[in-house]
């Protein structure tokens, strides 16, 4: 039997917004397969988690590409997929898959990757579902050739379709992916400037719930000035009738190969959620530098992360308490710099690119400029090797150590190898103290 369409719920933004208030970090899995039955059963093991929890349901990649055609031949020949099909399977089978689990307490996003999301999203909306993520710039440029211009015009139609056919009562919520751009090597100014700036092309496109998000990086220190950041510009940019809130991202790049590597960087990024005040965490699995994790070792992720956190005592001060730091500085001179282009962001983010005015380093898509290039520096912070025509400043200590090959390596494995080394360790005052590896590229 076919289930009911799901019971109204305050929305995505509406749960972690109460979340909050009560003082509960809110954790949540990448997780996706192809047959409804496994999906289910990924949904109710994270539901049942003893963690405070948010469901998702991660699309394949022929979705993902627009390869509908393949996604339904896959699922009519029962082959096995790298995620859930929400636009090949119907509606009605989305809806059992989600009967009894998706409600107020357990609200669930839809995760995809998609340059074009109009077909996710009219198929999420149809199952009743009022939850995405990703964005023009965001799930463009680190993923494929899709023009930007294309992308930009397929995400405000998204916008716009999801603002408009939400489920009576619900408030349509759509995460910004600009804070996560390629994972790693991206100085923090660029990362929160991309998320305020998606979020803004959201409202602007009919959303009134959205999130920021920012990916965990090198240094503790250097993140929690770049999330006090992402605070601040986004209560001064977004329209006062926009709900927000900050999702942080467990890192994103080269992970631990040690299992207690791997859940030291996890339980870090739990302690610096809370110490930031991030509404969600979303966790990663001691598996992630091996294969794709099992549903056991992302509810084990969850529970990791939830537990570090209850540890982890109060949030630091509010953003206000931070001044006006390099990271702030760096992320709202680019704001301001896209923003005055022109007023309909749709025209302004792909000039920014077309000018070199936002430029993602290590980024190959053919819209991307290309100049610019990040580096770790000796204290363990990113910084600029190279802007371009970006209207900041790069550091001179690049000019000593100029891009190698084997810079690069070492560049990408360096949180890998400091969280694997057996003399990594917490200080005790919230911030980790890996041992100092000195690193120039």
């Amino acid at each position: 039997m076919t289930a009911p369409a799901p019971a109204p719920a305050p929305g995505f933004g509406g749960f972690v917004a109460a979340s909050m208030t009560a003082g509960r970090l809110v954790v949540q899995p990448r997780m996706g397969f192809g047959d409804p039955g496994r999906m289910r059963a990924g949904l109710a093991r994270t539901r049942a988690a003893t963690a405070h929890t948010a469901g998702t349901l991660t699309v394949d990649s022929y979705t993902r590409v627009g390869d509908l055609a393949a996604a339904r031949a896959a699922v009519a020949e029962g082959s096995l997929l790298n995620g859930y099909p929400i636009a090949a399977h119907s509606p009605a089978t989305t809806r059992t898959v989600l009967d009894g689990l998706f409600d107020a307490d357990f609200p669930v996003q839809v995760r995809h990757g998609s340059a074009r999301p109009l077909a996710i999203v009219r198929a999420l909306t149809a199952a009743g579902l009022d939850a995405t993520e990703g964005g023009p710039v965001s799930y463009c440029l680190p993923y494929g050739r899709t023009p930007l211009r294309e992308s930009v015009t397929a995400w405000a139609r998204a916008c716009e379709l999801l603002a408009s056919t939400a489920r009576p009562g619900a408030v349509p919520h759509l995460e910004s992916f600009g804070g996560c751009l390629l994972g790693q090597l991206c100085p923090p100014g660029l990362l929160v400037a991309v998320s305020v700036l998606e979020c803004l092309f959201f409202a602007r496109f009919g959303l009134r719930s959205v999130s920021l998000s920012y990916a965990q990086q090198t240094d503790p220190a250097q993140d929690e000035e770049a999330l006090s950041a992402l605070h601040r510009l986004a209560a001064e940019f977004l329209p006062d009738d926009v709900d927000h809130h900050v999702v942080l991202y467990t890192y994103m790049g080269v992970y631990p190969r040690t299992e207690q590597g791997a859940t030291r960087l996890l339980e870090a990024s739990a302690r610096l959620a809370v110490r930031s005040g991030a509404g969600r965490l979303i966790v990663k699995t001691t598996a992630e530098a091996h294969r794709i994790p099992t549903v056991g070792e992302n509810v084990r992720a969850l529970e990791t992360a939830a537990a570090a956190a209850a540890l982890a005592g109060p949030p630091a001060p509010g953003p206000a308490a931070e001044g006006d730091g390099e990271v702030y500085q760096e992320a709202r001179t680019l704001i301001e710099t896209v923003l005055g282009l022109h007023p309909d962001l749709s025209r302004a983010l792909p000039a920014a690119f077309e000018r070199g005015l936002l430029d993602v380093p290590f980024c190959l898509h053919p819209d991307n400029a290309g100049r610019s290039a990040g580096f770790v520096d000796p204290a363990g912070r990113l910084r600029w090797a190279r802007t371009g025509a970006m209207p900041i400043r790069p550091d001179t200590a690049a000019d000593a150590a100029p891009l190698t090959s084997a810079g690069l390596l070492a560049a990408l494995h360096h949180v890998a190898d400091r969280y694997d080394s057996p003399r990594h360790r917490d200080s005790g005052d919230g911030h980790d103290r890996p041992p100092a590896t000195p690193l120039t590229v």
